[in-house]
Order: structure tokens, then C-alpha cells, then sequence
């Protein structure tokens, strides 16, 4: 083996009498990022930042809940007492809970003040890849979550008690997923900030592209992951449920997301005709 990437020794940060938890270090560092994006979007269409601040509030705790709850409902084998699911610093969260859960709970606040809902949802929605791509560091600090065996140079160092766990022996290094879906992340995030500069989108259609983007990430990476994960019908849950996402977000778009002056006569003729003839 030429080149990895070294695993870190330890999953803990100590500063002084605290410590830190490098799991929930980068989570942090992730939803930092992301306000701070969403502020300077929501700025730069006039809106006031503290907008994003109120949101965050209540949608960043509401997306860890969902997140956890997911991985419960899809990965009951819990064997360690009544507050095993509880131990959200042990690793353990279900990003498409959090989507859910978090968006739901965000939209909820800017109804309830009253914001424009399709611009503030365009102007946030590049953050959410931003903090995936920080926080799913905390899966490399936590020496989880990885692919198969692999000899790349840039495949990750396991410890050998962890590689054992996950039924490789004698095994290395493996396939760094965290990384792969950091890195797609990070591009999501540019792909989305540049697909809402064209200006082709009905407004508030960029969740959709989100969800379909990210989706089709996780739809791959489920097929490279070694971790244990709840199966239906022999395929991992993970995996019917991205598809499941991908059909409804990308149903939405062909439908939906284009702005209105964007179709053409013959498109308004044909949709006039299909429904006449219904």
C-alpha cells in the first residue's frame, strides 16, 4: 500500500476540563456553515439575516430528532438497554429524516411569520449539502460508516478491532465514504447556487434539485457500504427509500419546476387538450 488516509486515534477533543465530542464538533461546524451561507443568500435578496437565526432555531434541532428517529425506525437491533437510541454522540443519524424533519419544521416557521416562503426556501436550500458535506467528517472521526476493502490511495485506515467488527479480519483499509459523499456535497452546493443563478426554476423548486441530487449520491453509496442496515425484500432500506425520493422530487420537477413563462404555447395547448379530454 502506497498511500491512505490515516484514521484518527481518538473521537475525542479536550480542552482543559471539557470534552468534546468530534462527532458532534463537525455537525456543529456543518450547521454553522450553512447559516451563514443561507444569511448571506437571503441578504443579498433583501432579506434581514436574523430571518435565517429564528429559522435555524427550531429547524436545526427538529432535523437532529428526525434524523435519530429515522435511524431507530430503520435499524431497531438495539441491544444495550432503553437509552441506546438516546446516544446521538455515538453516530447514528438518518439524513433523510433530518431532510424531512428540518424542512418540514423551517417551513413551518416562515409561514407562521409570514416570510416569502418560495424565495427564503431557494435561499437556504445550498446550505443543507454544505453541512452534510462537514458533518459526515464526524463518521471518519468515529471510524464508521465505511465501504468495502480497498487498496486506492486514498482509502481509509480502520482499526483492526473495527475492521474485524464489520467482518473483515486482516483488512486495512477501506473505501472512505464519508469522503465521497463530503466531496459530492460540496459540489452539490456549487451545482445548486449556480442552477438558481440561471434563473429557470419556478421559484422554490431548488429543494427539489437538492433532494434528487443528494439522493442519487446516497442511492450509489449504498451500494459500496459494509455497515449493517435493515433490508426489504434483500436490498437495503436506504436504497428504496432514495429512489422512492428520487421518483417524487423528480416527478415534481418535470411537472412543476420550471417558472411559468418557461413553457411554451404548444406545452399550455397540450396540457389544455389533456385536461379537456380527461
Amino acid at each position: 500500500m502506497l498511500a491512505s488516509i490515516p484514521s484518527p486515534s481518538e473521537s475525542v477533543i479536550e480542552l482543559g476540563p471539557l470534552t468534546l465530542r468530534a462527532y458532534g464538533v463537525m455537525i456543529a461546524l456543518g450547521v454553522v456553515a450553512a447559516v451563514l451561507l443561507s444569511q448571506r443568500r437571503w441578504t443579498a435578496r433583501g432579506g434581514n439575516p436574523d430571518d435565517i437565526s429564528t429559522i435555524a432555531l427550531w429547524a436545526v434541532p427538529a432535523g437532529l430528532i428526525g434524523a435519530r428517529a429515522y435511524h431507530v425506525l430503520t435499524d431497531w437491533r438495539f441491544d444495550e438497554g432503553w437509552a441506546q437510541p438516546f446516544k446521538i454522540w455515538e453516530g447514528g443519524l438518518g439524513i433523510p429524516g433530518g431532510i424531512a424533519a428540518g424542512v418540514l419544521v423551517g417551513l413551518w416557521m416562515i409561514r407562521r411569520n409570514g416570510w416569502d416562503q418560495p424565495t427564503l426556501l431557494d435561499a437556504i436550500v445550498p446550505g443543507l449539502p454544505l453541512a452534510q458535506a462537514i458533518g459526515r467528517w464526524g463518521n471518519y472521526f468515529n471510524q464508521e460508516l465505511f465501504g468495502g476493502p480497498s487498496e486506492l490511495p486514498w482509502a481509509v485506515e480502520i482499526d483492526p478491532d473495527v475492521a474485524a467488527s464489520a467482518g473483515h479480519r486482516g483488512v486495512e483499509t477501506f473505501h472512505p465514504t464519508f469522503l465521497y459523499e463530503s466531496l459530492w456535497n460540496l459540489g452539490l452546493t456549487l451545482f445548486l447556487v449556480w442552477v438558481d443563478r440561471t434563473g429557470k426554476l419556478r421559484r422554490g423548486a431548488l429543494l427539489a434539485v437538492y433532494v434528487v441530487g443528494y439522493l442519487v449520491a446516497r442511492l450509489w453509496l449504498e451500494t459500496i457500504r459494509i455497515d449493517p442496515a435493515t433490508e426489504v425484500g434483500g436490498v437495503r432500506i436506504n436504497i428504496w427509500m432514495s429512489i422512492i425520493g428520487i421518483a417524487i422530487a423528480g416527478a415534481w420537477l418535470m411537472l412543476r419546476g420550471r417558472r411559468p413563462e418557461d413553457y411554451s404555447a404548444d406545452d399550455i395547448v397540450g396540457a389544455a387538450d389533456s385536461i379537456d379530454g380527461a
